[in-house]
């Protein structure tokens, strides 16, 4: 029971990577508050973990919005008496192709859900954990935007991740007194909706980029995840931590 009686802010969490930690830390002992846009993936996911004996709430919305952000924390207040960790794993690819053929729309949406979303759950999150002198948040970056992870095509989604990295670590640096540690994790391909579930050949693709010739299923990200909020991570704090396969070593 890694998270017993720990409140965790889950987002992304209608499906994929999120789904699967949610399913996780509630399994560990946590009572989680699920966030997403879609109502009835959350509500079914939250329905599962109710009825295995966990306590999971959600909220849907959109990461985008400040008022959003700041609900979240209110529904973990509200309900689980605090907030101890979250998850802040919602993101997107976007469209795909050289920047200079990018239209500043798909831009502008890439580093609104990826980066600034970040910002804005940090806002919410770090002054109640900072109030209590404890908690630990973990942002979903990518191995895409960090070393010589780059791929073509990817420019918004590397710069957004790129970007999250940088500012982890400087939220790391300006809490650590307070008892707050905030991390960064690294995922490699992960089959997901959004990561080419479906698609046996660009899955194909994907996986043979890795040294581990496979993609990770969702739960070994989530793995990681509940390690970097657990009480086995406690000297842990600014760390971009690769969960990847491998890849980005091939890549060095």
């Amino acid at each position: 029971m890694e998270l017993k009686n720990k409140s965790i802010i889950v987002t992304g969490a209608s499906s994929g990577i999120g789904a699967a930690a949610a399913l996780l830390f509630a399994a560990e002992g946590a009572k989680v508050v699920l966030g997403a846009r879609r109502s009835a993936e959350m509500e079914t996911l939250a329905g599962q973990i109710n009825q295995g004996n966990g306590r999971a709430v959600f909220l849907s919305g959109d990461v985008r919005d400040e008022n959003y952000a700041n609900a979240l924390v209110d529904l973990a207040m509200r309900e689980f008496g605090g907030l101890d960790g979250a998850f802040n794993n919602a993101g997107i690819v976007g469209e795909m192709g050289p920047v200079a053929d990018m239209g500043i729309a798909n831009w502008n949406d890439v580093v609104l859900v990826n980066l600034t979303s970040a910002f804005l759950a940090a806002k919410a999150q770090i002054p109640v954990m900072k109030k209590r002198g404890q908690g630990s948040i973990v942002f979903t970056s990518s191995f895409v935007g960090f070393s010589n992870g780059g791929m073509p095509g990817m420019g918004a989604y590397a710069a957004s991740k790129a970007g999250l990295i940088g500012l982890v670590q400087s939220l790391a640096s300006d809490h650590a007194a307070d008892g707050v540690r905030v991390n960064s994790l690294l995922p490699g391909g992960t089959i997901t909706p959004s990561g080419g579930e479906g698609n046996p050949a660009a899955l194909d693709f994907i996986a043979n980029l890795h040294p581990m010739k496979r993609m990770a299923n969702a739960k070994e990200v989530a793995q990681a995840a509940l390690f970097l909020l657990s009480d086995r991570s406690t000297f842990m704090t600014g760390s971009p931590m690769i969960v990847d396969g491998g890849i980005s070593v091939r890549l060095t």
